[in-house]
């Protein structure tokens, strides 16, 4: 590397591994003075053509002192990058520092010439994109705020590079040449641009792993058991559709298969091209493998092997090195110590995966970390399991494990525009970019339902996950995911019951809930459960136990026509004696009634129904509606499995057969073997035009189900209208940024006394009463007189600081004698002047004390807080939390959020507070944090709401130099 004392240090922090438009990956790095003969070979592949259009003549080779230029910078006023594939470069970029005649130049000059040079073969994936964000980054750090680039004008490529990067552009043309110029600052078109070619790359990164035209599983025994041999079987048995081999290093001279299956003794040998390899063998070996890997052109790997992070700090580095290794052929990973992957599409059929049987396909997308919680979300899901009955079919399925490349977010990414998947459910233990997530699952909830359930939420996450820390309370967090339309759940039970009813049913219009049913008291428990939730339910029509399937038809008709509803509960109990309404004829009724409104939800809640619940939601499918208002699409259970692969039992603990789609029929002994293993008895093939009604063991699992999707459906109708951020007159940014960069000379990082912090907050308009300093009764009576009576004397010892219920505030004092009283009465009862600190204040009108929190976290972003101040902010933790920039409609909710709203609504007759005026103080607090990343935590405590306007009373505000914003910058994937 570079070490000539006339250069800067080189830049480590300018490598990141980049995924291009085609899910590939590369490696930018800084060139350095050790690249020439690699920038040789890479100029000798580069086509004459695009040579010429890099220096606007033919140029068949570069001379000596061509690569001498190209390969030495000063990482300052001279930069060059290259985007590297195995260590070899496909792309450079390079920029130099300009005067304003054009000649080479220093700082202050803010001007660079930029120009790009990629290989014919890599053109067309993205790469000149994500090198021009790295370069800007580059340069926006080196003090440079324009670009200039001069293009030939049949170079469309590169000309359509800058144009479409979303930055303010001015184009001229001059001596047959197009020049460009445009400033490097994000722009909210740049940053549109960034994250839509960031969705598209990750979402067919993700592509590649979950629809290969061809596997390899790697460390497939030649006998069956074992990891690599169950993973080959279950491909082959699920009749993945494309091409199979098997690869073990210890297969005879005349073994070509194993298991029926074209085998090999590495991945080198096999003749065609190979997607996706699952790697199966020791940690030692995987480096080898890989290796094997790259070097054939595989695409991505499916790491089930163990031994890496999750076992320690040697495993932690073996993961890293693991990464590294795979980034470098351009190869993403699932794993380390993942599960697997599942792809139940028919074009696919693809099973990497322990799971012994394939999923019925359908509609829910799942991902989990943990493949002990995969398995279980995919058993319940396919036979009904926690007692919820219908059975609901599955699109794809991603285990991560360590998840030390791919992660949730990538799949997020993925189902975003998967049109298979309509429902996302994710068991997370960790998220390690919470500000991206946030980010991702606010656009994917504004097109289809995401429901999160998170392990580890009261310590520390799973040992081979690399997270950054955050100091967010796991409460905090989970409401900026609410605010994110994410439909947070606290358990697996919950995450499939709301994955039923929203892949199942319309979203409910309001809270507004029928209920009708056979009996009385079960109708009674769902009422008090719609209670507990939030909802709005109307009393219960009991049908008696006597009600027929016509009666259950004719009522539950009646309640999807009224009006005044938005979803029907339909209660049901089994039926004894002759002539009671039976399973199949009651499903039927309810099926019927529900397909002639389909714009309502219907849930039944049924006990010990087995035989109803089955009838009511049994199906190979759980699409929705082809457009909206229209009847749920029929579902005809007519596809096949796989010719040659025979059913398997449908034993405990082993997913019964569904093979790629084929309804699953239950005869006598299905039942009998369901019944002695314990199990949920087989599906049963659904009705052709079956409309399917999710069915629950008990009322409070349906209600609180509704109710999310209650919550969600409003989340999705507010989205609509997110509202602005306003903006103020009487806003001095200038101004605050003055005070800031004045304030942090001092040093890193620093809490503001009592001036500096009302100076700061005075130029965003937030005014704070002043609290004069009172050692002795003759200071606190001089500014008593100051401020005006009626004052306050309060003790702001860290003790006793917002702790009236210690006594050690005094109100209302009217006059110098009530003040010097009140002055002894603390100092009698609490101890000296110098332990007290005691403070004078004018008075504040009466009204409700709240407190007012900005946060920077580093690794979920910029958070504002509200509540009410004292016992149910720091007793209940009764607090809500947004994301700045925050909205006015933001704002609105966020007071509305809290439990103990209604105290500022005019509660038992009191007099309502100023709420607007509230609400406009949290706004510029927002606006402040936002546009000044330095003020790094302001609390403004207490914040008294009267009912006519607020008085901030105490404020302290920390500032630092603010965290690194990864969202801003140029795409990259985690470092390791």
């Amino acid at each position: 590397m570079q070490t000539s004392s006339d250069r800067h240090e080189y830049p480590a922090h300018w490598e990141a591994d980049v995924v291009l438009r085609d899910g590939g990956t590369a490696r930018i790095r800084p060139i350095t003075v050790d690249d020439a003969e690699r920038l040789v070979s890479f100029y000798e592949q580069v086509s004459d053509e695009s040579k010429y259009y890099r220096f606007f003549a033919p140029y068949p080779r570069l001379s000596a002192k061509d690569v001498h230029r190209f390969t030495h910078h000063d990482f300052v006023d001279r930069v060059g990058l290259a985007a590297t594939i195995g260590g070899e470069f496909i792309a450079t970029v390079r920029y130099d520092r300009i005067g304003a005649d054009g000649a080479p130049a220093s700082a202050p000059a803010d001007e660079a010439e930029v120009a790009f040079l990629v290989q014919d073969a890599h053109q067309g994936r993205g790469v000149a994109s994500a090198l021009l964000e790295h370069i800007g980054a580059v340069a926006r750090e080196r003090g440079i705020r324009r670009f200039a680039a001069e293009v030939l004008p049949a170079n469309t490529k590169m000309i359509k590079v800058f144009t479409d990067a979303g930055y303010t552009q001015r184009r001229s043309f001059e001596d047959g040449v197009v020049r460009l110029e445009f400033g490097l600052e994000p722009t909210d078109r740049s940053m549109a641009v960034q994250y839509a070619r960031e969705q598209r790359a990750e979402a067919r990164s993700v592509q590649r792993l979950l629809a290969p035209g061809s596997v390899a599983v790697v460390g497939a025994g030649r006998t069956p058991g074992g990891v690599g041999r169950s993973v080959l079987d279950h491909l082959r048995d699920t009749g993945f559709t494309g091409r199979l081999y098997a690869v073990n290093k210890s297969l005879g001279e005349g073994e070509k298969e194993l298991g029926g299956v074209a085998a090999f003794r590495s991945v080198r040998d096999i003749d065609g091209s190979v997607d996706l390899a699952v790697v199966a063998v020791p940690a030692e070996r995987v480096p080898e493998i890989v290796t094997e890997c790259g070097e054939h052109g595989v695409q991505g790997l499916v790491v089930v092997s163990a031994g890496y992070a999750e076992s320690g700090p040697d495993g932690r580095e073996r993961q890293r090195a693991l990464v590294r290794q795979a980034r470098s052929y351009g190869m993403r990973i699932i794993g380390p110590n993942a599960f697997g992957v599942i792809n139940t599409s028919p074009d696919v059929r693809l099973n990497a995966s322990l799971a012994p049987e394939m999923p019925r396909p359908g509609r829910i997308g799942l991902f989990a970390q943990s493949g002990a919680i995969g398995i279980a979300l995919l058993s319940r899901l396919h036979r009904r399991g926690g007692g919820v009955t219908g059975v609901t079919g599955v699109s794809t399925f991603v285990s991560s494990g360590n998840r030390a490349d791919v992660s949730g977010n990538d799949v997020l990414q993925y189902w975003y525009e998967d049109p298979d998947t309509d429902v996302a459910l994710m068991y997370l233990e960790s998220i390690g970019n919470p500000r991206k997530f946030t980010r991702l699952a606010r656009r994917t909830a504004a097109a289809k339902p995401l429901v999160v359930v998170q392990g580890a939420r009261h310590g520390a996450g799973p040992r081979g996950h690399a997270v950054r820390a955050t100091r967010l309370p796991h409460a905090t967090v989970s409401a900026l995911l609410r605010q994110a339309g994410v439909i947070r759940v606290d358990t697996i039970t919950e995450l499939v019951d709301a994955g039923l009813l929203l892949a199942r049913q319309p979203l409910p219009a309001g809270p507004r809930v029928a209920i009708l049913g056979n009996s009385e008291s079960l109708g009674l428990l769902t009422y008090d459960a719609c209670l507990a939730e939030g909802l709005r339910p109307h009393r219960p029509l009991d049908l008696t136990t006597a009600a027929s399937a016509a009666d259950f038809h004719a009522a539950l008709s009646h309640a999807l026509a009224d009006d005044t509803s938005d979803a029907v509960v339909v209660t049901a109990i089994p039926a004894v004696g002759e002539g009671s309404v039976g399973d199949a004829a009651l499903a039927q009724a309810l099926r019927s009634a529900a397909a002639a409104t389909p714009s309502k939800p219907v849930l039944v809640v049924h006990v010990e129904l087995g035989g109803l619940a089955e009838a009511l939601s049994a199906a190979t499918s759980t699409a929705p509606p082809s457009a909206a208002g229209a009847a749920p699409q029929t579902v005809t259970g007519t596809a096949s499995r796989p010719s040659g692969v025979a059913p398997p039992p449908a034993a405990a603990g082993v997913l019964p057969s569904a093979g790629s789609g084929a309804p699953a029929r239950a005869d006598a002994s299905d039942r009998a073997r369901a019944a002695v293993d314990g199990g949920p008895p087989a599906p049963v093939a659904p009705p052709e035009g079956a409309h399917l009604i999710p069915a629950y063991p008990a009322a409070e699992r349906a209600v609180r189900a509704l109710a999310q999707a209650v919550a969600y459906g409003q989340w999705r109708r507010d989205a609509a209208d997110p509202g602005k951020v306003p903006e103020y007159d009487d806003i001095d940014e200038r101004g605050a940024a003055a005070l800031i960069g004045g304030l942090l000379s001092r040093g890193q990082g620093l809490t503001l006394g009592t001036a500096e912090t009302c100076d700061l907050l005075g130029t965003y308009g937030i005014h704070v009463h002043r609290a004069l300093p009172a050692p002795d009764p003759g200071t606190a009576a001089e500014a008593a007189r100051t401020l005006g009576y009626p004052v306050a004397l309060k003790a702001t010892a860290p003790h006793l600081r917002h702790r009236a219920d210690l006594g050690g505030v005094r109100l209302d004092l009217a006059d110098e004698e009530q003040l010097r009283r009140a002055y002894g009465e603390l100092t009698e009862l609490f101890g000296a002047p110098e332990e007290l600190r005691p403070v004078v204040q004018r008075m504040a009108p009466r009204g409700v004390d709240t407190v007012v929190r900005a946060v920077i976290d580093p690794a979920a972003g910029a958070v504002l807080s509200f509540g009410l101040a004292g016992a149910p902010s720091q007793l209940l933790g009764d607090m809500a939390h947004r994301l700045i920039p925050v909205t006015d409609r933001d704002a609105t909710s966020l007071v509305r959020s809290i439990r103990t709203a209604p105290l500022l609504f005019g509660w038992r007759g009191s007099a309502p507070v100023d709420t607007p005026a509230l609400e406009e103080l949290m706004l510029r607090v927002s606006r402040l944090v936002h546009d000044h990343p330095e003020v790094v935590a302001i609390t403004l405590e207490p914040v008294v709401v009267a009912p006519r306007g607020v008085s901030v009373l105490g404020a302290s505000v920390r500032l630092a130099p603010p965290p690194a914003r990864d969202d801003l910058g140029p795409r990259t994937l985690p470092a390791y």
